[in-house]
C-alpha cells in the first residue's frame, strides 16, 4: 500500500513538472510510469508521449456501480459518468457523459447510443477493420486510453484487433476493464496496460477464457481491487478456488463501491458486488 502511495505521488510530481514546460499537450499514462517493459519494470520511466497532470487528493474517491453483465458505471470525483460496455438497456436514470463498447456481442455495444451521450468510444476500428482502434482522450477529470485485443468470431477463428481493454485514469487511481478478453496476454499487452489498481475481470469460465487462463491474468496484474463480471453458468466459487491465500475474497451485499488512492486493499481483494 505504501509503495502505491509512493508510485501516485511520484508520477503526480512527474506529470506536474512536464505540464508547467507544455501545458497545451494532451495526456500519457501515469499508469505507464513505472512499467514500460515487463516482467522488468523500470521506475519513473515512460514513452515521450505528451503529457498533461490528473491531480488527485489521496482520499478522492471514485464510485463504481456493478449494472450487471459487463456494464459498470463509473462516476469519478469531478462528476463524469462513464458506463463500460454500454448496450443502451443496462444503465441507470443519469445518462453517462461517456460510454465504451465491444464489438463481441450485441450485449456488450449498442450502434444506436442515446444522442445525449457526449463520448462515445468503440473498443474496434469502424473505418479500417482488423486494425487497432486507439482511444486517448481526456473527458473532465478522467484520461481514457485503450489497448486492443483479439476475439473469436462466430466461426471460431481470431479477429484481430476488435475488443479493447479500456483503462480510466481518474483520481490518481488506474482502473481497468478487460472486456471479452477472449485470449491470454502477452508482455507486449501487459506493459501497454501498465498498472491496474482496480480490474474489472470477465469470469464465465470459458465464452471468454477459461477460468484457470483468467486466473494467471489477474495474477499477473496484481490489482488491489478485482472486480468479477460476465458470470454465466459456473458458480462464482469456481472462479474464487483459482487463487491462493495471497488473495482475499469478500461477497459484497451492495453493486456499489466506492475507492481511492488510500483506501486502495493492502492485499489484492477479489470484491464479488451484488447482481455479479
Amino acid at each position: 500500500m505504501l509503495l502505491r502511495l509512493f508510485l501516485s505521488l511520484c508520477a503526480m510530481t512527474v506529470l506536474a513538472t512536464s505540464a508547467a514546460a507544455e501545458t497545451d499537450r494532451p495526456p500519457v499514462s501515469q499508469c505507464q510510469l513505472v512499467a514500460e517493459k515487463l516482467p522488468s519494470a523500470t521506475f519513473a520511466a515512460f514513452k515521450p508521449e505528451p503529457l498533461r497532470p490528473q491531480f488527485a487528493a489521496l482520499d478522492e474517491e471514485v464510485t463504481i456501480r456493478f449494472l450487471g453483465h459487463s456494464t459498470f458505471q463509473i462516476e469519478t470525483p469531478g462528476g463524469i459518468s462513464i458506463a463500460t460496455d454500454f448496450n443502451g438497456w443496462l444503465r441507470t436514470a443519469q445518462l453517462p457523459d461517456v460510454v465504451t463498447m465491444n464489438k463481441a456481442h450485441s450485449s456488450h455495444h449498442t450502434l444506436m447510443p442515446d444522442p445525449g451521450i457526449a463520448t462515445v468510444l468503440h473498443g474496434w476500428n469502424d473505418e479500417r477493420p482488423g486494425e487497432k482502434a486507439e482511444h486517448r482522450i481526456v473527458v473532465g477529470d478522467a484520461y481514457i486510453r485503450n489497448v486492443p485485443t483479439d476475439i473469436r468470431s462466430w466461426g471460431g477463428a481470431f479477429e484481430p484487433n476488435g475488443n479493447s481493454i479500456f483503462i480510466f485514469e481518474v483520481a490518481g487511481l488506474c482502473i481497468g476493464h478487460l472486456g471479452h478478453l477472449h485470449h491470454e496476454l502477452t508482455d507486449a499487452h501487459f506493459a501497454e496496460i501498465g498498472r491496474l489498481d482496480v480490474v474489472m475481470v470477465p469470469v464465465d469460465g470459458g465464452l471468454t477464457m477459461g477460468a484457470q487462463s483468467m486466473s494467471n491474468t489477474i495474477k499477473r496484474l496484481r490489482s488491489a481491487l478485482i472486480l468479477p463480471m460476465h458470470r454465466r453458468g459456473p458458480p462464482i466459487e469456481t472462479f474464487l478456488a483459482m487463487f491462493d491465500p495471497g488473495f482475499d475474497w469478500k461477497i459484497a451485499d451492495t453493486a456499489t463501491v466506492s475507492v481511492s488512492v488510500r483506501s486502495l486493499p493492502r492485499k489484492p481483494l477479489i470484491l464479488v458486488l451484488s447482481g455479479v
